[in-house]
Order: C-alpha cells, then sequence, then structure tokens
C-alpha cells in the first residue's frame, strides 16, 4: 500500500503568466504616450480649477467683491505719490502757443500717470495750426513735459476769411488783424495760393531789385502769379519757368528803366513775345499828340 502511495505523485501547479493583461497592457502603452501624460499632468488640473472657478464665479455677489478688490487694489496702485503728475511744462512755444496747447490739453493735475493717454494728447496738441510736431513725457517728479516743434510763419496769406499767416508748406498758423502787423512777411492773395508757397518765396528773392515798390504777389486762376508794384503796375508772369520771367523784367528794368516809366501792365506769359502796356493817362497822352501830329 505504501509502495502505491509512493507511486501517486501531486500534480505540478501551472505557473503564473508574466504578460499583462490586454487592458493592462493598453495602459501602459497610453501612459508612455507624451500627449496622454501632458493631459493628466496639466490639461486635468486645469480643467478641474476652471470648473471650480466658474462654480464659484457663478454667484454674482462674489463676482461682485472681486471686482470691488480688484478696483481697489488697482486704484491704491495708481494713486501712489510717484505715479501721480502735478504739473505740466511747455518747451518750444511762445506765450501764445503755449497758451493755445495748455488750452486744447484737457487735463486737471494732480492726475494719475495711468490715466493720462499721451498718445492721444500728443495728437491734440499736433492738430492746433501753429504746431507742425510734438512730443509728450512724463518725467520724474510729476511733470509732464510737452516739446513743441512750431510752425514758422514765412508769408501772409489774404482769402476768403481774411489775412492768415502761413508756414513754408502753405499750413495756416492763425490769423492777423492788418496787414502793418507783419510787414516783414510778403503778401499772397488768391485762391490756392498757399500751395505754392516756395515757388512765391523764390520769387520775392528775385524781385530784391525793386523790393521797395514790390506790394505782393496775386494768384491768378491757381495756375499762374501776377507780381503787384505801386503804382498799380503789375507783372504778369506766365504758368511756367516765372522765376526766369521774372529775372529778365529785372534786367529791362536795369538796362531801360521799364518799369520807371508810365507802364500799367508788364505781360511775360508769351515768352517769345513780351508785351508792354502803358497806363491811361500815358495812353490818352500818346493819342493826343497824335492827333496834334496829324493837323
Amino acid at each position: 500500500m505504501q509502495s502505491l502511495i509512493n507511486r501517486v505523485k501531486p500534480a505540478k501547479q501551472a505557473k503564473p503568466d508574466p504578460a499583462p493583461s490586454r487592458w493592462a497592457w493598453r495602459m501602459q502603452r497610453l501612459m508612455l504616450t507624451p500627449t496622454f501624460r501632458f493631459g493628466l499632468r496639466v490639461g486635468l488640473p486645469f480643467s478641474l480649477a476652471l470648473v471650480a472657478g466658474m462654480i464659484y464665479l457663478s454667484d454674482e455677489a462674489r463676482r461682485g467683491q472681486l471686482i470691488e478688490v480688484y478696483a481697489n487694489a488697482r486704484s491704491s496702485i495708481e494713486q501712489r505719490p510717484e505715479f501721480m503728475v502735478k504739473l505740466m511744462a511747455i518747451d518750444g512755444a511762445g506765450d501764445r502757443l503755449a497758451a493755445q496747447v495748455r488750452a486744447a490739453v484737457p487735463v486737471e493735475f494732480p492726475i494719475s500717470s495711468f490715466d493720462l493717454d499721451l498718445a492721444a494728447l500728443r495728437d491734440t496738441v499736433t492738430l492746433l495750426p501753429g504746431v507742425k510736431q510734438a512730443s509728450l513725457r512724463i518725467k520724474p517728479g510729476g511733470l509732464l513735459q510737452v516739446s513743441v516743434e512750431p510752425r514758422v510763419p514765412v508769408a501772409i496769406w489774404r482769402n476768403e476769411d481774411g489775412l492768415v499767416l502761413v508756414d513754408v508748406d502753405g499750413s495756416p498758423i492763425g490769423k492777423i488783424e492788418n496787414r502793418a502787423d507783419r510787414t516783414d512777411l510778403p503778401l499772397l492773395v488768391g485762391e490756392a495760393a498757399n500751395t505754392r508757397v516756395p515757388e512765391a518765396l523764390e520769387l520775392f528773392r528775385t524781385a530784391t531789385p525793386i523790393n521797395a515798390r514790390l506790394r505782393g504777389l496775386v494768384r491768378m486762376g491757381a495756375r499762374r502769379w501776377d507780381v503787384v508794384l505801386d503804382r498799380d503796375q503789375r507783372i504778369m508772369l506766365p504758368e511756367t519757368q516765372p522765376v526766369q520771367a521774372l529775372e529778365r523784367v529785372i534786367a529791362l528794368e536795369n538796362a531801360q528803366e521799364v518799369l520807371s516809366r508810365d507802364v500799367a501792365r508788364v505781360d511775360m506769359r508769351l515768352a517769345q513775345r513780351p508785351t508792354v502796356q502803358m497806363n491811361k493817362e500815358a495812353t490818352q497822352e500818346w493819342w493826343r499828340i497824335r492827333q496834334i501830329s496829324g493837323q
């Protein structure tokens, strides 16, 4: 019997399979994916925080408290003394233009630098007639520095609005009441005369020999110039090369004193055929002499 028991051996137990299950293998592969790992590390906490924040902010009273806290914190920072602007200084402008700049800048001091829109203020100052360019900056000590490059008047333009000062670009600067207020500036008259200011200044420089008799320039039909002298004399210049035509008239005056005679018009519109027109008194006298000679 004992020998029979010894012959019967217990069956061997099956070894467990070390390979993971299909789902465990898929999960391991998924955890090795960078996108999935980033989602677990960043996306999931962010989503949970977003949901929690939305739930918290869904209450109107809580939103109001947060807004109030933010506004108080911002106000406490902006109103600190080191951020306050107390004065405005204007450089590069005369008293009159400086007063215009101060009137155009709607700022009540003291004011926080956070409440100043320097770009908008610069545009406002630049739009003033007497300002060519402007720059604004806040300097230490609470000073708003406004640097202005003013327009320099080079001529007076008489139009339907009166007497207007213009710069070399023809931009209006301001009005004057009387011509006698700026006798140092040449006078331009006529439609669109301000669009040809450099050419007009060149004509004035060319007319220096007869400057004592020069009264101004008249723009005719927005096309050409008439040089107006005293004694109601005019030099009618062509559309093209008006400076050269005026130089010829100056040369004739120096050689033959044409403008010193009883001449009303010197017509230079046709370069090949200049024309001289006598004034009314000289014409009548000439006809009287002819009638006497004819008798």
